[in-house]
């Protein structure tokens, strides 16, 4: 499911950043794929915790992962939602801050890829990492929302700074999740929330 995710963000910035076509595309059949993990997983810990009653580590991975597997799918969402914007641009000229939300959306892949790799290693250290990386993301996303809701002057229609103010929160909030993942781990290992 992971893996998943994290090829739908890819998607989502191809269409949004080089304008592919094809990536675009490919987004809805993954978000299936996605769907349908999350459902099976979260039914499994579910017959987990009513038929095994675990205790200790094991119930805090059960719990944790009926959490994580959500901050995943709502990635997931994100990045459709993302990659919808990105086909809505299309018609316009790029604005000059897209190459600050670039590497915007470049950190909030690196943090999922970070959450994620923190969970397959169940690392608590690599899990708080991820926080930091979330500080970015959020100052570059009160920098963009500061330029783009204060324009003068706009020629033409406000369409395209809209979406990109969507894009950006929507960026913003797959940060977000990826931050919760990685305190998921930590919870995971020491049993303590971060």
């Amino acid at each position: 499911m992971g893996a998943l995710v994290e090829n739908s963000f890819r998607l989502s910035h191809q269409a949004m950043f080089s304008q592919n076509l094809e990536a675009a595309q490919a987004i809805t059949s993954i978000e299936k794929q996605i769907d349908h993990y999350y459902r099976q997983i979260e039914l499994e810990c579910a017959t987990l915790l009513t038929l095994q009653s675990p205790v200790a580590q094991d119930l805090r991975i059960v719990s944790a992962f009926m959490q994580l597997v959500r901050d995943l799918e709502r990635i997931g969402d994100y990045a459709e939602d993302l990659t919808e914007i990105a086909l809505k641009l299309l018609v316009y000229p790029p604005h000059a801050c897209l190459p600050e939300i670039e590497v915007m959306s470049h950190h909030a892949q690196a943090m999922l890829a970070a959450s994620l790799e923190a969970l397959a290693d169940l690392d608590s250290t690599a899990g708080q990492a991820v926080k930091v990386l979330d500080d970015r993301v959020d100052d570059a996303y009160d920098r963009l929302y500061q330029t783009l809701a204060f324009q003068r002057d706009i020629k033409g229609v406000v369409e395209p700074i809209l979406l990109l103010v969507l894009a950006i929160r929507y960026l913003e909030r797959m940060a977000d999740h990826a931050t919760n993942i990685g305190q998921r781990v930590t919870y995971i290992v020491t049993g303590y929330r971060s």
